[in-house]
């Protein structure tokens, strides 16, 4: 409690804390009203209720067993330890009450269906209503991919609208394979529903082009049709302002270099603070995280899975929220093209999965238009600078295991080099695997859980 005070008094910049305990009497819930009535901050109490026998089983199983407490111990005897918990709150608790704590601010949830909300006023607390109201507990797969190769990519300019290359169109029809295959499946094989989501830009939406869209009978359990089917159309796309990509203002259209040299001042207070630098008459990355909200909110609400195809910068965002990292480092991780990243949400973590289905990159550039070694470069989706020297555009030489022939795929690790090579800066977007070729970008921050597994193949001749 006094940790959590110090906190909330030591800015006065909206801050939110979670007092994470059981408080299962009235009378603990009064006192931690009163230990706070001091400070000009709202309390709001979370009473989650669960009586579905079948979901409290799949919870513990699927989320305490995974935790600290239980670690490295049988299943089967700690679900009984669990089991045995509940039944001893049980015999203490006291849920809120309507008419003895109608005073205070707090939210019901049961079976996460039934919401009973009291007493709740203002625009965050609403924020934070909202946000539990699009909680559950169905296990969310999000795959998430930067478009492909831009016209404005290939030159080295920042923002615009322009028209995929063929390399982008060649990555579009792989992965119109790779959503057939895998998003829209299960782990046995069998279809699911699934959803598509772009940005309203044309080099987004020409990337999901190629995507099939038929109409299939799905059946959803706790549904309000009462688990019969209805028609679903399989990945129908879905564009959103709000993913559009950071609007660069008066830079819009140029290089790196072209800033540099025409607005050094400018790019000097970008090179001191990424997150918070906004282009003359542009846009942030804070201004970016702002209009984001709502994509969060329906990610969290939705249960089946989604295809974010989106810009580097907005995917880093996204990326950043699942994976624990800080606004901060948000603007340096890197998102490569030709890369699909699974984000698989859990209780203690993230589980992340990059797959590369085109290597990076074949058509050739014209290092005097900011391509090629050492330039402003191909990876560059407009808001990422190449580090000099250091170049993503090259391409690898396949592995001999490779020759059986042209599609033929390769799968390798990034964990065996992980070892051998110095970890990159947060602005360093080059990528290795065990042979040379453009497979896995290595894991900089070993507390975050993430499996990494690449499928290489040659890409079509452009």
């Amino acid at each position: 409690m006094e940790d959590m005070t110090a906190y909330l008094t030591a800015e006065n910049d909206g801050r939110v804390a979670v007092y994470d305990a059981t408080n299962t009497t009235m009378e603990r819930r009064r006192w931690v009203a009163e230990q706070l009535a001091g400070l000009a901050v709202k309390v709001i109490f979370i009473e989650v209720i669960c009586a579905d026998e079948k979901l409290i089983e799949e919870n513990i199983r699927a989320v305490k067993l995974n935790g600290p407490d239980y670690e490295g111990k049988d299943s089967d005897e700690c679900v009984r330890d669990f089991r045995q918990r509940i039944k001893e709150y049980e015999d203490v608790y006291e849920t809120i009450d309507c008419d003895s704590e109608g005073d205070l601010s707090w939210i019901k949830i049961q079976d996460c269906r039934r919401y009973t909300i009291n007493n709740v006023r203002g625009y965050l607390p609403g924020k934070i209503i909202q946000f539990l109201m699009c909680l559950h507990t169905t296990k969310k797969r999000f795959f998430i991919s930067r478009h492909g190769q831009s016209a404005y990519n290939a030159s080295g300019k920042i923002g615009g609208d322009s028209d995929l290359t063929p390399e982008g169109d060649a990555y579009a029809q792989r992965l119109a394979e790779f959503t057939e295959q895998v998003i829209t499946r299960n782990e046995t094989g069998e279809e699911i529903p699934a959803r598509l989501w772009t940005s309203t830009m044309k080099r987004t939406c020409q990337t999901a082009q190629y995507i099939d869209h038929p109409i299939r009978d799905f059946a959803w359990t706790n549904d309000d049709l009462g688990g019969r089917q209805q028609k679903w159309v399989q990945m129908r796309h879905k564009r959103w302002n709000n993913l559009d990509e950071i609007y660069a203002g008066v830079c819009d259209g140029m290089t790196y270099k072209e800033i540099e040299a025409q607005m050094p001042e400018e790019w000097n207070r970008r090179q001191q603070d990424k997150l918070a630098y906004r282009y003359p008459r542009g846009e942030s990355y804070l201004d970016v995280i702002h209009r984001l909200d709502p994509i969060v909110h329906e990610m969290e609400r939705i249960r089946e899975p989604i295809l974010i195809v989106g810009h580097q910068g907005i995917l880093r965002i996204i990326y950043a929220y699942y994976m624990g990292l800080s606004r901060e480092e948000a603007p340096y991780q890197s998102i490569p093209l030709n890369t699909v990243v699974e984000l698989v949400p859990q209780t203690y973590g993230c589980t992340e999965i990059r797959t590369t289905l085109q290597r990076r990159l074949s058509v050739p550039i014209d290092p005097a238009a900011g391509g090629g070694t050492g330039g402003n470069g191909l990876a560059n989706d407009g808001q990422d600078e190449i580090v000099p020297g250091r170049s993503s555009l090259e391409v690898p030489t396949l592995p001999a295991s490779s020759a059986a022939g042209p599609g033929t795929p390769t799968r390798c690790s990034a964990a065996a080099v992980a070892s051998e090579t110095p970890t990159p800066k947060k602005f360093d977007t080059a990528t290795r695997d065990t042979d040379g070729g453009d497979a896995g970008e290595l894991v900089r921050d070993e507390s975050h859980r993430r499996e990494l597994s690449f499928d290489i193949t040659d890409p079509p001749s452009v």
